[in-house]
């Protein structure tokens, strides 16, 4: 069992991911691809990786010789480059002690690459970051749009279930099995740990190409981050989910994504309920749920009131292609 100790700071410093991390994606998408589970289910998709890995990718075996993999790959950043380049600036000692660490176990010599790796080569490292960028095109960029649709229906949902129930009940639904107790959120896992965040934070970062137990990231000086699986636990494939709507209208349900496609311009609840053909009172016990999950504002005008989104809400709609509608789908 993971306990995870929180101080009245840390409950204040709980953040979930805004957007996907695509070199953590990566990394979990790899460790699922060689790994032999699962055969029936994901034997189809393992081949077609392998197949599709170009040669520049293969440093990736000598770099994670076994099931434990470098922290330093372990990078939070939503973009690529940035990801890339905050690996980079890994501190020399800290890459130095991750590298003895995953070889440890193996008495095989390291090969020359990660010899030089070890002592801070920058042709090492360009070697690496070339690895990178070849097995993302491989694996990660035919599907990254389906992953960031699933992302940003997981992250709707954790800021509904934060707005109607509260942060225990969500952390419990976010990860199976877990639950707050007090100032301790257990979590099942492979071994027992206690973690004190000591006013560190925890940040909250879904996943959509593992389905193990949730992965810890406890670094210092940085928030603990706990990244736990979501999706429907198969790894995404091209032909994941096309429609962004129907993606968000499976998680707000289709009135509410109305609303929020409707509200890329201001409108009052009776305009609401007119283009929707609702009632007003049906308008408000939605508007009121949106407002609480933080995806709208509402302003008084006299008698009326008056709905906007907010950038969240605009984030999780308007910069992915959703039109307004005037009647419900």
């Amino acid at each position: 069992m993971l306990r995870i100790r929180f101080t009245a700071a840390d409950f204040g410093r709980i953040r979930f991911a805004p957007r996907p991390a695509p070199l953590l994606e990566l990394n979990v998408a790899l460790t699922r691809m060689f790994r032999p589970d699962d055969a029936l289910l994901l034997g189809t998709w393992r081949q077609r990786l392998l197949r599709a890995l170009p040669a520049a990718a293969e440093p990736f075996g000598d770099l994670v010789p076994g099931p434990v993999a470098p922290h330093f790959l372990d990078e939070f950043a939503d973009s690529l480059t940035e990801g890339l380049d905050t690996m980079r600036a890994t501190r020399p000692e800290e890459v130095r002690a991750e590298l003895e660490r995953v070889y440890a176990p193996h008495p095989t010599a390291a090969p020359a690459w990660i010899r030089d790796l070890h002592r801070g080569d920058e042709h090492s490292w360009r070697i690496l970051r070339r690895a990178q960028l070849g097995a993302y095109e491989a694996v990660l960029a035919p599907v990254w749009s389906v992953v960031q649709d699933l992302h940003r229906a997981e992250f709707t949902r954790h800021a509904l279930g934060m707005a109607e129930h509260g942060l225990g009940p969500t952390l419990a639904d976010l990860v199976s099995g877990s639950r707050l107790r007090e100032d301790v959120w257990e979590v099942a896992g492979p071994t027992a740990r206690e973690i004190p965040l000591r006013g560190r934070g925890l940040l909250l970062q879904p996943i959509f190409h593992w389905s193990g137990h949730p992965l810890i990231s406890d670094l210092p000086d940085r928030p603990v981050a706990v990244t736990y699986p979501a999706g429907p636990g198969l790894p995404p494939t091209p032909t994941g989910p096309a429609d962004t709507a129907d993606a968000l209208a499976a998680v707000l349900g289709r009135t509410r994504t109305d609303i929020l496609c409707l509200l890329a311009a201001g409108h009052t609840t009776g305009d609401l309920a007119r283009r929707l053909r609702l009632s007003n009172a049906t308008v408000s016990e939605h508007t009121a749920a949106l407002r609480a999950a933080g995806l709208i504002t509402t302003t008084r005008i006299g008698r009326a009131v008056r709905h906007e989104r907010t950038p969240i809400g605009t984030l999780l709609i308007g910069r992915h292609g959703l039109q307004s509608v005037d009647s419900p789908g």
